[in-house]
């Protein structure tokens, strides 16, 4: 993989970074018959900064890390976990990953994946937690209705605020 020069650690640097590391994850997603969207809003008011189905219809998420102070500080990635079928942190290729090993980062539970703007790797799976049904078909169409109105804000610039709700 290739690996993402970092510079200078301001805001802009990281927001640069953290778009590549998804852009990665998305391919290899892609390639295994997940498909995703961005920066998902759930019904507790977090925001994944993936979510996906799979081809049996399980959901993924994944927490986007590219600086360890962004990883040590965050407390609210347990909040994701009754969302999702499967949790992985998906981390930039510079970022020390054996932080993940701890109990607190609860490793039995999240898979990790590495990845850059080309590409990305999963280094650890993640175990299938299994959702109630009934609450993975409510986040399915959840993510459904929030993908079609993304895609028609492409298509239709004029829907404006409708259609990124």
């Amino acid at each position: 993989m290739h690996a993402q020069a970092s510079l200078t650690p301001d805001s802009t640097q990281t927001a640069v970074d953290s778009s590549a590391v998804a852009r990665g994850i998305m391919r290899l997603f892609a390639r295994n018959d997940i498909w995703c969207i961005p920066e998902m809003p759930l019904k507790n008011g977090r925001r994944a900064d993936l979510m996906g189905v799979d081809a049996k219809g399980q959901i993924v998420i994944v927490e986007i890390k590219v600086a360890r102070s962004d990883l040590l500080g965050d407390n609210k990635w347990p909040d994701y976990l009754d969302f999702c079928d499967r949790f992985f942190w998906g981390l930039a290729p510079s970022l020390d990953r054996s932080l993940l090993e701890s109990e607190a980062y609860q490793p039995e539970a999240c898979g990790v994946i590495v990845a850059d703007g080309y590409d990305a790797e999963i280094v650890r799976h993640a175990p299938l937690q299994p959702l109630a049904p009934a609450r993975r078909k409510a986040q399915v169409e959840r993510l459904a209705r929030a993908a079609m109105r993304r895609h028609t804000a492409l298509l239709d610039p004029d829907c404006g605020d409708l259609a990124l709700r």
